[in-house]
């Protein structure tokens, strides 16, 4: 649907005209992979409708109350959509939504296994029924396959695909702190709606799409699987470093701090062990020459570069490595990023609203010169039914009579 749609709902208050305004986007999602992939979307300027469960809505709104009375989760991924709440497996239900997605650019949906189809909304269904939508379904495992039919959460897929064997200490797996899987197919299903965009704009239909949380593991997976395949070796994770490269890690220094530093190249090697740990015999030992060298001499390389740094505060270290030119940053905690300088020399974070009261936003991290990211509200559940409703053609008595048979 284009700007000059006749259908088309209305799209946000212009502002320097954001690139996806005038497109609106349908998300049937919960947790994170998908309403992430549709927050960056409204960060883009489209319109993005939230369709929620009447009864307590997307689940995610309830994994705590950390922030104002509100999950933290929730704030992250919602923000600057609009909340429908809608029994979509009524009749009178599914025909709301369906009139939404003959109005809609973009579908997003990450329901339970067979939950989609079985409703008629997964993404060939939907595109069978409107050629010009751009529809994403995104699951657990895909389609075909023998754990096709389980439930997926970012932990479970971490788990299944490998990356927390590779992530911890040896013998200690561990999950990466933040839902990396979740996060990285919520890009994809954007990237893909973007490229899908593109495509539609010579061709003037629309794509069906399916990204799969065990797919884009195993795709991040590509150095260890390349490695084990071609050597036969699986490698022990590193911890705060790397099985790739050596010297790269974290290190206590004098005042209790912790300082991260690292080499990628032979170069770097070479001004770390002259310049900074003064130990040009290092330097010249042909047994730390290449980086594979020093990979296997790791830990005898951690013993010097961790005595060096008990000797040196945090600040001396970090003036030592950036006079040599090498990485290095200090190990931070979640508290330490909230109050970071750099965040606020940038002036990274802005004010946004929410049903319990403003808070702090991070802006998203793409910087345009001709356009800003809107920071909308985060919506209550269910605060934009009405009013849409209204726009698909359903009169004032319609819409009371679907809310006293809780269809909405």
């Amino acid at each position: 649907m284009t700007a000059t749609d006749e259908r088309e709902l209305p799209g946000p208050a212009a502002g320097g005209r954001r690139p996806l305004e005038g497109l609106v986007v349908v998300g049937l999602e919960q947790a994170v992979a998908a309403p992430i992939a549709t927050r960056h979307l409204a960060d883009m300027g489209a319109r993005v409708v939230k369709v929620e469960n009447p009864r307590g809505g997307d689940f995610a709104r309830h994994y705590d109350d950390a922030l104002n009375g509100m999950a933290a989760h929730f704030v992250w991924c919602n923000r600057g959509k609009e909340s429908v709440s809608l029994n979509w497996t009524d009749p009178r239900g599914a025909e709301v939504l369906e009139r939404l997605l003959s109005r809609a650019d973009i579908l997003i949906q990450n329901l339970g296994p067979g939950a989609a189809s079985r409703r008629g909304v997964a993404a060939e269904q939907a595109c069978a029924r409107h050629p010009r939508l751009i529809a994403v379904d995104i699951s657990g495992y895909g389609e075909g396959g023998p754990l096709s039919h389980k439930r997926a959460y970012d932990l479970l897929v971490q788990s299944e695909g490998g990356s927390c064997a590779v992530t911890g200490e040896p013998g200690r797996p561990a999950k990466a702190g933040i839902p990396l899987v979740d996060l990285a197919t919520g890009m994809y299903a954007l990237s893909s709606v973007l490229a899908a965009l593109h495509a539609r704009a010579a061709t003037g239909r629309g794509s069906a799409i399916a990204i799969s949380l065990f797919d884009v593991v195993a795709e991040w997976m590509g150095y260890p699987l390349n490695y084990t395949q071609g050597s036969g070796v699986e490698q022990e994770p590193a911890g705060v470093g790397s099985p790739a490269v050596a010297p790269y890690g974290a290190y206590l220094t004098a005042d209790g701090q912790t300082v991260v530093l690292g080499t990628t190249n032979d170069r770097e090697w070479q001004r770390l062990a002259r310049q900074v740990l003064d130990r040009p015999d290092l330097a010249d030992d042909p047994a730390f020459a290449g980086n594979a060298d020093r990979v296997r001499e790791r830990a005898q390389l951690d013993e010097v570069i961790a005595a060096w740094a008990k000797g040196v505060t945090l600040d001396r270290a970090q003036q030592i490595l950036d006079d040599a030119e090498l990485g290095n940053a200090r190990l931070n905690g979640v508290q330490d990023v909230l109050d970071h300088p750099h965040l606020a020399a940038r002036d990274r974070w802005r004010e946004i609203d929410t049903p319990t009261g403003p808070t702090r936003a991070l802006l998203p991290p793409p910087i345009a010169a001709e356009w800003a990211p809107p920071m909308g509200a985060v919506p209550a559940l269910g605060a934009h039914t009405d009013s849409v409703l209204a726009e698909l053609g359903y009169a004032p008595e319609e819409i009371t009579a679907l809310r006293q048979d809780r269809v909405v």
